[in-house]
């Protein structure tokens, strides 16, 4: 039976990543942690009333992906001079309950040790809450699309009462156009130009630039919210205000979050620098073309995240 390979498991649990079933895993956090010690919350909690000590961040495909995104934190081969088949889950799959039910009880262990009775600064009503998980965010590690059984997962937690949010790259847009709807999609969107987004995101499949035109548009058929993410960088996509607008224009998500990258895991290993991450002002600054461009007002922000959100409506749907 095929199973990740040690070395790597190591890995991920040095990163501080708890594996569930063959292909799946859970991991805290640092807004988890913020709630439930310092009352301070994740951006996601400020704009749609997502609680960050309710959160679950959980991945179906935890080193399988259709993009080796220079900015991304996950393991990729060339890091570690370990080579597999990114694109397509090789070990036995497990099914939604198993991962749901797996995430659960390793979240739960993990806020085993901010029990109040020996985390002082941890309230008791709060970590009770943090036990009970209120939304699933699909999108740790890995391109979730390329688990067979995801509208299944989607559907799991629903049954659960769990709200979910799923972050894809948008290079399997058959699988978007026919899976249930999370409660919010994401897509990201990194690149303004076809040339722009191979150096960056540097997929792995073939016509993955006309694959994700395609789920660009799909995005106005969905009944749920839809976001475009844009991870910032210097000297790299953090330009061409206008081209991004286009897109922006074409499909009409329903809100544009303008994030600055992160100099975080793996990605340090990849050629970036600190300089490669803009300070909020420009994020600012950028997101204030990108509204002249495309209508969209400027509806929040977070300078601790270098996140600004944009929308066409008057307010945020909030999700509590």
């Amino acid at each position: 039976m095929e199973k990740i390979p040690l070395n790597i498991v190591d890995l991920l649990k040095k990163q501080k990543y708890h594996l569930v079933g063959h292909h799946s895993a859970v991991k805290k956090c640092r807004w988890t942690h913020n709630s439930l010690v310092h009352n301070r919350v994740c951006y996601k909690e400020k704009f749609y009333g997502v609680k960050s000590h309710r959160c679950l961040q959980i991945t179906p495909s935890i080193i399988w992906c259709s993009h080796t995104c220079n900015f991304c934190w996950r393991i990729q081969p060339k890091d570690i001079n370990i080579s597999w088949n990114q694109t397509k889950i090789s070990v036995p799959l497990d099914s939604p309950k198993e991962i749901l039910d797996g995430c659960i009880r390793e979240w739960r262990r993990i806020l085993s040790g901010y029990k109040p009775t020996s985390h002082e600064k941890v309230d008791w009503k709060k970590w009770e809450e943090a036990n009970q998980p209120f939304s699933v965010a699909i999108s740790l590690s890995g391109e979730p699309t390329l688990y067979p059984y995801l509208g299944d997962l989607i559907s799991e937690c629903r049954k659960r009462n769990l709200i979910s949010f799923l972050v894809s790259n948008g290079t399997f847009p058959e699988v978007l156009k026919d899976i249930e709807e999370p409660n919010q999609l994401y897509i990201s969107v990194i690149g303004s130009n076809e040339k722009l987004y191979k150096q960056i995101c540097r997929p792995l499949i073939p016509n993955s630039w006309e694959r994700l035109n395609k789920t660009f548009d799909l995005i106005p058929s969905f009944n749920c919210p839809t976001v475009f993410r844009l991870t910032l960088m210097h000297d790299m996509n953090l330009k061409n205000p206008e081209e991004f607008a286009k897109i922006i224009n074409k499909a009409s998500p329903t809100y544009v979050e303008c994030k600055g990258y992160m100099y975080l895991g793996f990605s340090r290993k990849r050629g970036l620098i600190l300089d490669h991450m803009p300070r909020h002002e420009e994020i600012k600054k950028f997101s204030e073309k990108i509204s002249e461009l495309t209508g969209y007002k400027i509806l929040d922000e977070s300078l601790k995240s270098r996140v600004v959100l944009l929308s066409r409506l008057d307010k945020p749907k909030r999700f509590s």
